[in-house]
């Protein structure tokens, strides 16, 4: 669907939605709603689901029951790609996954999970909450009737499962692979077949041989999927997610015509769920990888000339996208952020890492 058709369409499911949230005020000011979230995660999928869940259970539990989150997982009511479209429309109330699914809509939602060789999860908090990430997301959002919060992240992902191991840039030519937003377009300019799949489908594809390879989460969340039942090369820092966020997104018209009070623990219990998401999957990944490693899967690291395809697949990537004049605005403000974040960090919380594993023998 093109984006003008798109947003005509959306324009018109908006106006619909206004007039009901206008007739229904009164029931919604007694309490007695249920809001329905739909997700891009499959039921139990370690980690994201627990994210929507997590969102939807505070909000149901901060509202005291006034607000009520039906989740939906990929599949229940739409498909996991679907979710934008049906927040939009105003078939769903809101929607939790990865904004990067949805750069068909505008590419600028890519920003908002992950971008190829961008921002870590400490950076990306830096730039949404303190250097006007939160308004740029605001400001993407309107365009598509949306109220968007962070609201979960991964930390940085591995680089995937392979078949057999990448020794040059040149590996990567012809081989199916799944990997979704800018990311997987980068991947695709050194000649990999790239395929975007819900969680849910990946491990059939994998076992099946219809893909070489996948990246996925962490190896928290990976060992949960299964991964290394099938190949035992497995790459740890991959360039494409290194701090993935994830959204929880409301209906305009619907948030609009909640009291402030709800308006308000929307976006805490979003970010609640981002700080506690985080935790988890970093808490839970060292002990999968040390169980990885001892079911026999071999932990490797891309070589320096591989990362170095990387960099110059992602900057043609963004050139590609920066003439959108939004696109260009969220790139420049993130660029500008990181350098800022990174500056401080690596003197800090890098140097400290190394010499206390140094010194405590970590």
């Amino acid at each position: 669907m093109d984006r003008r058709s798109f947003l005509t369409k959306a324009a018109v499911g908006g106006t619909t939605a206004a007039a009901a949230s206008t007739l229904a005020a009164p029931l919604y000011a007694q309490g007695n709603r249920t809001l329905t979230l739909v997700t891009t995660w499959s039921r139990g999928l370690a980690g994201v689901h627990d994210a929507a869940q997590r969102g939807a259970d505070t909000i149901t539990a901060m509202t005291d029951g006034q607000l009520t989150v039906d989740l939906k997982a990929a599949g229940e009511l739409v498909g996991a790609f679907e979710v934008f479209d049906a927040v939009t429309s105003g078939q769903a109330d809101m929607y939790h996954g990865a904004d990067y699914y949805f750069v068909g809509q505008h590419p600028g939602y890519a920003f908002f999970t992950a971008v190829p060789m961008g921002m870590t999860a400490q950076e990306l908090a830096n730039w949404y909450y303190q250097d006007g990430g939160i308004e740029l997301h605001d400001e993407l959002g309107q365009i598509f009737g949306l109220k968007s919060f962070l609201g979960g992240n991964t930390g940085a992902q591995g680089g995937g499962w392979f078949r057999k191991e990448i020794t040059s840039a040149a590996d990567f030519n012809g081989l199916k692979f799944r990997m979704p937003g800018l990311g997987g377009k980068a991947l695709g300019k050194l000649g990999a077949s790239v395929q975007n799949l819900p969680g849910g489908e990946i491990y059939q594809a994998l076992s099946s041989g219809a893909l070489d390879g996948t990246e996925w989460i962490g190896a928290w969340a990976d060992e949960k999927m299964g991964f290394q039942e099938i190949t035992k090369f497995y790459y740890t820092a991959g360039f494409h997610e290194p701090g993935a966020g994830l959204t929880l997104a409301m209906n305009r018209e619907v948030y609009d015509s909640l009291t402030p009070s709800q308006q308000k623990i929307y976006e805490i219990a979003a970010g609640e769920a981002h700080q506690w998401s985080l935790t988890q999957f970093l808490a839970n990944n060292g002990a999968a990888l040390a169980r990885l490693q001892s079911a026999g899967v071999k932990v490797l690291s891309f070589p320096d000339d591989v990362w170095d395809a990387f960099g110059k697949a992602t900057e043609e990537v963004h050139a590609e996208n920066i003439g959108d004049e939004l696109y260009k605005k969220i790139h420049d403000s993130v660029m500008a952020s990181m350098k800022k974040s990174s500056a401080w960090l690596k003197i800090t919380d890098s140097v400290y890492t190394s010499q206390r594993d140094r010194v405590l023998g970590g």
